[in-house]
């Protein structure tokens, strides 16, 4: 078996978001795309909002805006009652972001499930990379598949319970393996 080594100073480096709604927001429209396609996507919803808005509208806002212009920007009609369903979830207090230092990786899962749209992939890379949180393993994620198979040499792509086998070794730093074999994928590029 491949001993992995990993040079941190290559890993992307992580900072925690202050903008959970964004975040989230950001990760339903990146959801299926590629990152050229969601990132033009994103740009076009953000040119929506007023100037004066500043960074990410709120979810008020993005409540307020006429679906219509929501889809021109490009989102789906999926997307569009996504980010819609975030936002009421927001406003109404059934997401309360405040309560996420307290809670456990599990907990933050279950409770963003409950937004349409959010899935365990979703979360992962909301744990990850609005949180930081260090023990994230998107096992769901095709990069991260891909990754394992090149990083331990595999013929084929492992499954979940491989992938969970080969991370033992990583048990507490998940999420730095992570950036890894996403480092190493984009390697190859």
């Amino acid at each position: 078996m491949a001993k992995i080594q990993i040079d941190r100073k290559k890993l992307r480096k992580l900072t925690p978001s202050k903008n959970h709604f964004a975040a989230l927001a950001r990760s339903i429209i990146y959801q299926q795309l590629s990152g050229k396609a969601a990132g033009t996507i994103l740009n076009r919803f953000v040119a929506l909002f007023p100037k004066k808005v500043k960074g990410f509208p709120s979810p008020e806002a993005v409540l307020l805006m006429p679906v219509e212009k929501l889809r021109n920007a490009g989102l789906s009609g999926q997307k569009v009652s996504y980010i819609r369903d975030l936002a009421e979830k927001f406003i109404d207090g059934t997401i309360i972001p405040k309560h996420f230092p307290k809670m456990g990786d599990m907990e933050i899962r279950e409770h963003l499930l409950k937004v349409k749209g959010i899935g365990v992939w979703t979360t992962d890379m909301f744990l990850m990379f609005a949180l930081n949180r260090p023990n994230v393993l998107p096992v769901g994620d095709l990069a991260i598949r891909k990754g394992f198979q090149k990083a331990w040499k595999l013929r084929t792509m492992p499954d979940e319970k491989k992938m969970r086998t080969l991370a033992r070794e990583f048990d507490g730093r998940h999420t730095e393996l992570s950036l890894y074999l996403w480092h190493l994928m984009d390697e190859g590029k």
